[in-house]
């Protein structure tokens, strides 16, 4: 077993808040999710996060004109400069204070950042500027009275205009001698949202928060602005150089005494006064032609028209396309305008939430706009010509509760406080059917062992069954008084439901082929926390803790056979069995996780695992984390594939794989950095604490239009307190491929993929065998024998080598003299190569000669996930080349109608012309015979 898993991908979570961005080729959306960032690809249809974090949530980014950097602040001010070529973090630099906007300058050579009424020009890192200095400031603007909001820059790069909350928008030149003096543009009532610069021009267009567009016109074009040659330039001038100066200007008077009495000039002389005047006048003349000023062009309140139904309503984001002259608004009503400029001519209008919009980004070519909101979480792409959805993603509006693999791996299941069940694809980590027909909280959701169906349990007292075919709810199950189910179950024939009562401490079995409730066992004295099912095909024995400390063995079928009852230390909070039914697990509030024998009906060993899960200490604890820890254990179990290691997970940060065998402690998962999450600390700062408690209690004031709060509400839009989330693992599950395994958290659903380019893990190794002794082999033909020197050394570059050398005519004979003890091995390199690989036919004849010789050798539990493996490989490939075949298909189809068609019309229209000639031949001699009687 290899236990080299690394982050792989963040779902569940589609956008916290910040800004949205598309990348240069307009073809990926960035979002911000917490405290790390997101990259939807629209063109390839998939979803990567990527694997740097920050230690608090992003708020605000961009991204180079060329695509390589990213530059990100978190909400404490700590400003990254990305490389998006090596995803690693390259420059850090704290800024100490909020940074509401940063933007890089259309040539790259500087990166702009807001903070406070400040706005601070760095040198950006590059071959664009030749620096290598991460943040090599040259210029600070002081002049705003207030909070800086936004900025926009040239498309020159030499001027930058900043908005700020005292509404008044400055212009400023980034270069000193530029013949640009700062300008301010008024004409607002409230903060300046957003301000743009007009395409190759100093024309600038501000809008402020009240809905309020200024569009302002500059007296001077931009290719008019020059640098001040005759500017004084200013100088350190040494001790030395002075003396020397000074003593220069000495040697020239005493040389020319009589050039002291031509500069002498009698300052009443009228003639010197006029032409001094005259000169002052030409250069104020002169001054006049070249200041520069705005004149504003129109003002408009776009949404005049909401506010007929909502008088509060407010301009919350705005973007703009320079080269089309579209500007696209948002509002708190969650409406968005498209306006052409500078006509301000509506040209669009849409509204996709009833929240309001927080972000709003548009492409290169100005086609797709990218829609954010915070409240819902939700992020889309529209396309306005076309009117249509490129992209909608949302993710649960609060946390997530539980999760389940489909049987290949290739789909993920969740459920979340919001009362939605979410089908997402594990390759392409997008949601692709949600489900809303529950009320309340989604306690467990479970995929069926024949991947047709989804069962899901609620406390709104249901249990519902999801096709997966044609999407909808076809089964709802419910109990004969109203129960809040917290947990359910399929055997694994997909003919049994069992679910457990929350408030009732009874199971409820239901048979899905007829629809009705079965048996109602009891023998609970506590609420039943968790159900499994044996995953052996054709069993019906299920199994269920509680918190009266028993786990409790039961038969679908058989009802009147009597129970197993087994005692364990504490609560029982999660049960799982082991893939290959004989033994079962289950964790409980003392810490433990106890293994029994389901054969013997006995307890096998436990471990002791509080220590390991570890606990941290929230800002409203008034006792230690190691007291905290007591009243804390595992609340979810998930064996590996192969059923050697255990994942274990809770009311921490820590995931921990342990050996069963061995009971010890295997390696420990740190799911998130992020500590903007509460329960992220051992122990408080001494420095937060003063005399009245923890400091980072104290709330700070909100204004009065923030709505009014439902006093002891902690969850939803009626929470009376802004408290930080807790950080903990809600649910986990290995995937049945093995390759992975995912986590339902409070950052969102993370999941964990095996890294095999960092493992290596020979078999049967000797001092002969090396890659080069492979590479030798190779080339004298023995085909067979560097493949299994190729997968002693376990290398998959190696392995991939050897493969794709071998002859396709000499595959057959290569399996046939490969020995049945690294057919696994050989299985799992073709599997993870089969993913990626354009040799889909290739690979797929070693599969098929290895199922045909060595198919007898090919069964027990190590095998299961390396076919899971093969068929999510193979299904995922079927429906993308089925797609494209399809399409095909189709287009040639329809092409031959098309030729078909033109074929007949061109056919009729010869017909018509020999009709028309023969007519006009019988009119001719028709005329002809007149003419002649």
């Amino acid at each position: 077993m290899k236990f080299s898993y690394k982050f792989s991908n963040l779902l569940g979570t589609v956008y916290r808040k910040g800004n949205v961005t598309f990348s240069p080729d307009g073809n990926s959306v960035f979002s911000p999710v917490g405290n790390r960032i997101t990259v939807y690809d629209l063109k390839n249809n998939k979803t990567q996060t990527l694997s740097f974090n920050s230690k608090y949530n992003y708020e605000s980014f961009d991204i180079s004109p060329n695509g390589l950097l990213l530059a990100a602040v978190n909400e404490r001010g700590e400003a990254h400069i990305i490389s998006l070529m090596s995803k690693t973090k390259i420059f850090q630099y704290r800024f100490k204070r909020n940074v509401p906007c940063i933007k890089f300058s259309p040539n790259g050579n500087y990166l702009a950042v807001l903070k406070g009424n400040s706005a601070f020009v760095f040198k950006v890192p590059g071959s664009f500027s030749g620096e290598y200095k991460g943040f090599e400031m040259i210029k600070v603007f002081h002049s705003a009275h207030d909070l800086t909001t936004c900025l926009d820059w040239s498309s020159d790069s030499k001027i930058l205009a900043v908005g700020s909350a005292d509404m008044i928008v400055r212009l400023y030149a980034v270069e000193a001698d530029l013949n640009f003096n700062q300008c301010s543009l008024g004409s607002h009532k409230h903060t300046i949202i957003a301000c743009f610069f007009e395409n190759n021009s100093l024309d600038v267009s501000t809008l402020s928060s009240d809905g309020t567009l200024c569009v302002w016109d500059c007296n001077t074009d931009l290719e008019d602005l020059q640098y001040n040659s005759t500017r004084p330039k200013k100088s350190k001038i040494s001790n030395g150089e002075k003396d020397s100066d000074d003593e220069l200007y000495e040697n020239r008077l005493e040389k020319d005494p009589e050039d002291l009495d031509k500069n002498l000039v009698d300052k009443g002389d009228k003639n010197y006064n006029n032409e001094d005047e005259d000169d002052d006048d030409d250069e104020d003349e002169e001054h006049r032609k070249n200041k520069i000023f705005y004149k504003r062009l129109s003002r408009v309140n776009l949404c005049s028209t909401l506010r007929k139904d909502d008088p509060n309503v407010k301009l919350t984001s705005a973007a703009y396309h320079k080269s089309t002259h579209l500007l696209v608004t948002g509002y708190s009503t969650g409406c968005f305008f498209l306006h052409e400029l500078p006509s301000v001519t509506m040209i669009h209008s849409l509204s996709i939430c009833d929240y309001e919009i927080n972000a709003i980004s548009l492409n290169n070519s100005g086609d797709w706009i990218a829609l954010a909101s915070s409240n819902l979480g939700n992020l889309l792409v529209w396309e306005w010509q076309s009117e249509t959805y490129v992209m909608k993603q949302q993710g649960h509006t609060n946390n997530m509760t539980c999760l389940s693999y489909s049987p290949d791996g290739m789909y993920l299941a969740t459920g979340g406080i919001d009362g939605k069940v979410k089908l997402w694809n594990t390759n392409s980590g997008f949601c692709f059917v949600t489900f809303t027909e529950h009320s309340n909280n989604v306690t467990d959701v479970q995929f069926s062992p024949n991947r047709n169906f989804v069962v899901s349990t609620s406390l709104d007292g249901t249990v519902r069954a999801f096709d997966l075919n044609r999407y909808r709810n076809f089964k709802t199950f419910t109990s004969p008084t109203p129960v809040q189910f917290c947990c359910v179950a399929v055997d694994s024939n997909s003919e049994f439901i069992a679910a457990g009562g929350q408030d009732v401490f009874e199971i409820y079995l239901w048979s899905l082929k007829i629809g009705r409730l079965c048996e109602i066992l009891t023998g609970h004295e506590g609420p039943v926390s968790r159900i499994a099912f044996s995953p052996v095909l054709g069993s019906t024995c299920f199994a269920s803790v509680s918190w009266d400390k028993t786990l409790r063995l039961w038969n679908a079928v058989d009802i009147n056979q009597e129970n197993e009852s087994f005692s364990i230390g504490g609560d029982g909070l999660a049960v799982a069995f082991r893939p290959d039914g004989n033994e079962v697990a289950v964790a409980s509030l003392d810490g433990q996780i106890y293994f029994f024998d389901i054969k013997n009906k006995l307890q096998s060993h436990s471990i002791e695992g509080r220590n390991d899960l570890g606990s941290g200490v929230t800002d409203t604890d008034v006792i230690s984390a190691k007291k905290n820890l007591s009243s804390k254990g595992f609340t979810t179990l998930s064996y590996t594939a192969d059923g050697s290691c255990i994942l274990a997970g809770g009311h921490s940060k820590n995931v921990c794989m342990y050996n069963v065998k061995n009971s010890i402690l295997l390696k420990k998962f740190e799911i998130t950095e992020n500590r903007s999450l509460d329960n992220m600390d051992d122990f408080i700062n001494r420095r937060k604490m003063t005399e009245y408690g923890n400091i980072a209690l104290i709330e700070r004031r909100e204004n009065s239009q923030v709505q009014i709060r439902l006093p002891g509400v902690r969850q939803g839009d009626m929470a009376s307190r802004a408290f930080k989330p807790e950080i903990r693992v809600f649910y986990l599950e290995f995937s049945p491929t093995g390759q992975s395994w995912a986590a339902a958290t409070t950052e969102g659903l993370i999941m964990y993929q095996l890294d095999l380019a960092l493992v290596f893990d020979p078999l049967e190794l000797k001092l002969s065998i090396t890659p080069d002794t492979v590479q030798k082999t190779l080339q004298e033909g023995d085909y067979s024998k560097a493949l299994m020197m190729a997968v002693k050394l376990g290398e998959t570059h190696l392995v991939q080598n050897v493969l794709e050398s071998v002859p396709y005519s000499d595959i057959e004979l290569c399996v046939a003299s490969i020995s049945q003890v690294y057919v696994i091995r050989c299985m799992k390199f073709i599997v993870s190569l089969l993913e990626n690989s354009k040799h889909l036919e290739f690979y797929l004849c070693w599969i098929k000669n290895i199922l045909t010789i060595h198919g007898s050798a090919i069964k027990g539990v190590d095998f299961i996930p390396v076919l899971l493996s093969l068929q999510k490989n193979l299904t995922r490939n079927f429906d993308d080349i089925g797609k494209l075949c399809d399409h095909n298909k189709y287009t040639i189809g329809f092409l031959l109608k098309i030729g078909k068609l033109k074929i007949k019309s061109r056919n009729l229209s010869e017909d018509n012309k020999e009709n028309e000639d023969v007519l006009m031949e019988r009119v001719i001699l028709h005329c002809q015979y007149v003419l002649i009687e």
